[in-house]
């Protein structure tokens, strides 16, 4: 099948979104993220996107400290919300329940199953964005979401990103084992 080149501008690959909260100006405020990975093993390092212009940055920065919050489908308005309205005009403060955990200083929200706690390592300035690598202080589940002590994405139902269709999509059926599938192929 040809290929056809397209501009290279993005990825055209589904991302997990998420809304980064960071205390900005004495209350919590949090931003729909989906530009966002693992970045170190041990310690376990994150790695957040986030445009140069956003509120939120300015209380990362200033509290050395973010969370990250992965909301369930039910939450797909709130999270369209938070990316789509400005901190520098809306108070986003009450959009939803709020906890701290170790850290003190990253809201986290009640209503998402997962929640991550990260103390900001560095900022890496680039033209546009800002890349804040947090290193994981603890991850909080929802006790529902777990299957076998094990965080399960059935049970969290994320909420996935596809940029160039500007849609937001469930996770799709299973494929098989990780570490397992490829034990027995071999090339043709």
């Amino acid at each position: 099948m040809a290929k056809i080149e397209l501009e290279a501008n993005r990825v055209p690959y589904p991302m997990p979104c998420s809304l980064i909260g960071a205390d900005v100006n004495g209350k919590p405020n949090f931003l729909a993220v989906a530009w966002f990975t693992m970045a170190n093993p041990t310690p376990p390092y994150v790695l957040a996107a986030m445009n140069k212009a956003h509120y939120t940055n300015k209380g990362v920065k200033e509290n050395g400290a973010f969370s990250i919050n992965i909301p369930s489908a039910d939450l797909a308005r709130q999270l369209d919300y938070c990316g789509l309205v400005t901190g520098f005009k809306t108070d986003k403060s009450k959009v939803f329940e709020t906890f701290y955990g170790k850290l003190k200083n990253a809201p986290m929200i009640q209503e998402c199953p997962v929640n991550v706690e990260c103390r900001l390592v560095q900022t890496v300035d680039l033209p546009k964005e800002e890349l804040f690598i947090g290193e994981i202080v603890a991850v909080y589940v929802e006790e529902g979401c777990l299957s076998e002590g094990v965080p399960d994405l059935r049970k969290i139902n994320p909420i996935l990103l596809l940029q160039g269709q500007r849609r937001y999509v469930g996770i799709g059926a299973d494929i098989g084992p990780a570490w397992e599938m490829g034990k027995d192929w071999e090339p043709a």
